[in-house]
């Protein structure tokens, strides 16, 4: 009998319109300092951590792509052998969630099929101060989820996350490499 230990590496690349809080769930994932400042990602930023799960050693190479649309012809270069896509929008920000279906459109430029889309509702700690005509509801983000998955034939799993308090962020990215391993194997 052997014991050998599985091993994967996934390249997961994060995208959304700029302010939606990718590099603070980033940076929160990897157990680094909240900045409270605003400071936008020139072109990308690259990161690496390995999980232990039941399943065996998981790598994730994770790539933060820049939110402003100026920086497409860059990006493009990163979509290439991607295994999973997380795509955030703010749900204080309603124009960054009606803009989720251009950046599926810009990834599709791309890529021949999306692989697995992760969509995660960022800075829901501060949805209860903001007006709620102004904020994106769980139900409206699930059932953008769900419409993305059916659409698109992809498998996809929807969560609603606060970069600040670090909520369901961890949990985000174990779902999202349970879902790769059972994809991709």
């Amino acid at each position: 009998m052997s014991n050998t230990v599985k091993a994967w590496q996934f390249k997961i690349v994060l995208i959304g319109d700029t302010g939606v809080g990718k590099t603070s769930i980033h940076r929160q994932y990897m157990g680094k300092k909240f900045r409270s400042a605003h400071i936008a990602t020139i072109g990308v930023d690259f990161s690496k951590c390995v999980l232990t799960m039941e399943a065996g050693k998981v790598s994730l190479m994770i790539w933060d792509l820049a939110g402003e649309y100026s920086y497409e012809t860059v990006r493009r270069h990163y979509y290439s052998g991607c295994h999973s896509i997380i795509l955030v929008y703010s749900v204080v920000d309603r124009a960054s969630f009606d803009n989720t279906s251009k950046w599926l459109i810009e990834t599709l430029k791309y890529m021949d099929k999306l692989p697995p889309v992760l969509v995660l509702a960022n800075k829901i700690d501060i949805r209860p101060d903001h007006s709620p005509s102004d904020t994106v509801l769980q139900e409206e983000g699930e059932r953008f989820a769900r419409v993305l998955a059916k659409r698109l034939d992809v498998p996809t799993l929807f969560k609603e996350t606060s970069a600040l308090t670090g909520e369901n962020v961890d949990d985000a990215f174990r779902e999202l490499a349970e879902l790769m391993i059972e994809y991709h194997t």
